[in-house]
């Protein structure tokens, strides 16, 4: 199968220019030793059971053996041997090299390495195939397109039915599945990915036991909170209520499940509007990817046909792992807003110019007013703080979005743009 493009493609080729190593890390089956082995004219793969004996041997005896081949090297499951990790770090202290390593592995094998590589090895997060790269998303919608020209009225119409987008989203966006034509089979990709991380993965991160039942339990809080703003005990209290297992073991296996890359909880945004008291601290709680969290509560799409409120909270959350994957092209970041009044920005896209998008996510039309509602509402709000000569001046934003799973793409005479999710790109 020929190599699909990856947003992060532009930001890994940035990066080696400023560095000697770069340790590409992500979920499981995301697309990482792939994109590595695009860019590299060797490949140690110290799975391969016919080599792996070879390599372990040399990194024993004299280590220094491997970087001899010919550069970019590309270290697959380097964890199985942290000593690459120093290797590499000297390496690149000796001879100024840029480009020259990369790292990629399993991340269900923490590895503490005695050196954190700063300034020689930079650490690169991947994400699952966001719906423009998985080729659901025409593309003809563009953030940065929208950020530099902000008066330009946008139009395009999505060809992805709420049908179908309920079906990718089951499916997730891991790169395997591309290779697999029945769609149902496709399915079978992110329920094993679920299977596997409960048996195994969760176990493995640190080597400490953990129960199978805890962890199903877990899983299955968040999905149920999935998109929400509640608090951590509420997802403790939810998920130990028929085991009683304590709120430090929780939180043990809550990290265990951050370090894999399962789920992500997105910090607020918190510019000092009206007053810094006034905004909520609580995380958005998301997963990496929403087919984990379907799977972890056994669905099929055709549960969400009758549950579309419920499809709703998943929907945000393959909006926020898209705009995760759009934001590595345009060197943002990604957070929520919402502060106690209750008016709230479903997400904000910031770039590291200052510049900013307020984004609203709904499923349907019926719901583009009340976002664009809540939106001029939060730019009315920021332009009365700025009236005040006792407050700090905070930017006005520079795009109001509204992301739907509808068909239309839109400007409105506010200038809120409106943007189908299977039309927009980086």
């Amino acid at each position: 199968m020929d190599y699909i493009k990856r947003i992060i493609d532009k930001d890994l080729d940035l990066r080696v220019k400023a560095f000697g190593g770069i340790n590409i890390v992500g979920p499981k089956g995301c697309g990482k030793t792939r994109t590595a082995k695009e860019r590299c004219r060797t490949i140690i793969e110290l799975e391969d059971e016919d080599k792996r004996r070879g390599y372990l041997k040399t990194i024993k005896v004299q280590p220094s053996l491997l970087l001899e081949n010919k550069t970019p090297i590309l270290f697959d499951e380097w964890q199985d041997a942290p000593e690459i990790w120093g290797l590499i770090r000297k390496r690149c202290d000796d001879t100024d090299c840029f480009g020259d390593y990369f790292l990629t592995g399993s991340t269900s094998k923490k590895i503490l390495t005695p050196h954190s590589g700063t300034t020689r090895i930079s650490t690169v997060q991947m994400y699952p195939m966001s719906l423009y790269e998985y080729g659901k998303s025409n593309g003809e919608v563009s953030l940065k397109d929208m950020f530099d020209n902000p008066n330009k009225t946008i139009s395009s119409t999505s060809k992805l039915t709420l049908k179908e987008l309920i079906d990718l989203v089951c499916i997730g966006g891991w790169p395997k599945t591309l290779q697999i034509k029945d769609d149902d089979a496709k399915k079978l990709i992110a329920q094993d990915y679920y299977q596997q991380l409960i048996q195994n993965d969760v176990i493995r991160i640190d080597n400490k036991k953990k129960k199978q039942h805890w962890v199903q339990a877990i899983l299955k809080s968040y999905a149920r909170n999935i998109g929400t703003l509640c608090k951590k005990n509420v997802i403790y209290k939810d998920a130990s209520e028929n085991f009683g297992f304590t709120e430090e073991t929780f939180d043990t296996y809550v990290e265990a499940l951050q370090d894999l890359y399962v789920i992500k909880d997105y910090d607020a945004w918190t510019p000092q509007i009206r007053s810094e008291k006034s905004l909520r601290a609580p995380k958005k709680h998301m997963f990496i990817d929403p087919s984990i969290a379907i799977a972890s509560l056994n669905l099929s799409p055709k549960y969400f046909y009758n549950d579309l409120d419920f499809f709703g909270h998943i929907f945000e959350s393959l909006v926020f792992r898209d705009l995760s994957v759009y934001s590595q092209g345009l060197k943002g970041q990604i957070y929520h807003y919402h502060d106690k009044f209750d008016l709230e920005g479903d997400a904000v896209l910031f770039l590291e110019d200052g510049r900013y998008a307020i984004i609203e996510i709904k499923l349907g039309t019926s719901e583009i007013d009340k976002a664009e509602s809540n939106l001029l509402k939060i730019k009315y709000l920021i332009e009365e703080n700025n009236k005040d000569t006792k407050k700090i001046k905070i930017r006005e934003p520079d795009l109001l979005l509204v992301i739907t799973a509808s068909e239309f793409a839109f400007s409105l005479p506010s200038g809120v743009k409106v943007v189908p999710i299977a039309c927009l790109k980086d």
